[in-house]
């Protein structure tokens, strides 16, 4: 594996870490670790967002770049006679990229290595053979022979199961494959903004935001977003990579390399229009690349933040990511730094005029 820059040191650390939603605590500590020394002031919401204030000028436009903590995963439900687990999914997944995958139940006495486990399909009928296993035929295999050696193990129901998968930088360096990406990328973008910041002269209170339970419905968003009270909102996060076989341009348009995404439309909101043309003429004064996208279904934080207090300006901007609500899923770097060049860009030229001017556009 190719030896890790600060950078990638920050990405494998929050990548690695283990949380989903309502259970974000340990990458809220590694995003803490990083952010607190650039902040001026570091707090949490009642439901455990973390949000670091940096100000530019005491007084000015309230910017927001939220990033969510928390990644798709599994929580035990209930525990078979056998000692095998029943689960549930919290947040989305397809059925077909979940069998036979490792995963670490997290529990009051340390992590448990457990794998997806269903009948195996020697011993179904033809017809059955062809179709998907649902998500309820399948459990978690512990290795474990009865009810009450998973008990002394110390998994119990409500425990956190998160993909077990290591942070891997590819052959192409710019390519990095881990769980996760959805949406520790944000978070990791929601540092770098205020590491950039540091020494440059800008006229707002900048609030970097890791929120959490994005994944069951933006839900910290809307609680940091009522505490923060923002005059623009930007919501940092994954998007669809439409450069693999099979998917047409009308499918998906953007290309992992070349630039983050302007999310235009999405079923959670219809971005800012004064906000996007002010973010992507920045971008075009300084060449920085980006590509415009939409989803028809799915949303972002900035569905949350956008409705917020009296309503606030927002924008959605993607990083183009492979196989996400996966195991792993795959990422460009230069999407990343472009994205946080570019919102470093933007807060750089926003004061209060041009947020009143982008407000009434």
């Amino acid at each position: 594996m190719a030896k890790l820059d600060e950078t990638l040191t920050m990405l494998k650390e929050l990548t690695d870490a283990k949380g989903i939603p309502g259970n974000e605590r340990e990458p809220r500590e590694v995003m803490k670790k990083y952010i607190e020394p650039l902040a001026d002031e570091v707090t949490t919401d009642g439901l455990g967002s973390l949000i670091a204030k940096k100000v530019g000028k005491e007084g000015g436009p309230k910017v927001l770049v939220a990033g969510h903590l928390d990644e798709v995963g599994f929580m035990v439900t209930q525990i078979d006679d056998k000692g095998f687990l029943r689960f549930q999914t919290v947040g989305g997944w397809w059925s077909q990229v979940m069998l036979a995958q490792r995963v670490t139940i997290v529990t009051s006495k340390g992590d448990v290595t457990g794998v997806i486990g269903s009948k195996p399909p020697h011993i179904l009928p033809p017809e059955a053979r062809k179709k998907p296993v649902e998500i309820k035929d399948m459990f978690i295999d512990i290795g474990a022979s009865s009810r009450e050696e998973v008990e002394e193990w110390g998994v119990r129901p409500g425990d956190m199961v998160v993909p077990y998968f290591e942070f891997t930088v590819m052959n192409n360096e710019k390519m990095l494959l881990a769980k996760a990406w959805d949406n520790r990328i944000g978070c990791a973008i929601a540092i770098d903004v205020l590491k950039q910041l540091k020494g440059e002269k800008h006229e707002n209170e900048v609030y970097s935001v890791g929120n959490v339970q994005e994944e069951v419905g933006l839900r910290g968003a809307k609680t940091s977003a009522n505490k923060i009270n923002p005059d623009i909102g930007f919501a940092v996060d994954v998007g669809i990579a439409g450069d693999t076989p099979g998917i047409t341009e009308k499918e998906a348009m953007s290309k992992m390399g070349k630039g983050p995404q302007i999310l235009l439309y999405d079923a959670s909101m219809v971005s800012h229009k004064g906000l996007r043309d002010f973010v992507t003429g920045v971008a075009d004064e300084l060449n920085i690349p980006y590509q415009f996208d939409t989803v028809a279904g799915g949303g972002t934080d900035a569905g949350s933040i956008h409705l917020s207090n009296h309503g606030v300006p927002s924008l959605a901007i993607g990083i183009a990511t492979r196989y996400i609500h996966s195991h792993a899923a795959m990422l460009h770097r230069d999407d990343y730094e472009n994205a946080v060049k570019l919102l470093v860009e933007v807060i750089k030229r926003l004061d209060q005029d041009t947020v009143n001017k982008i407000t009434f556009e």
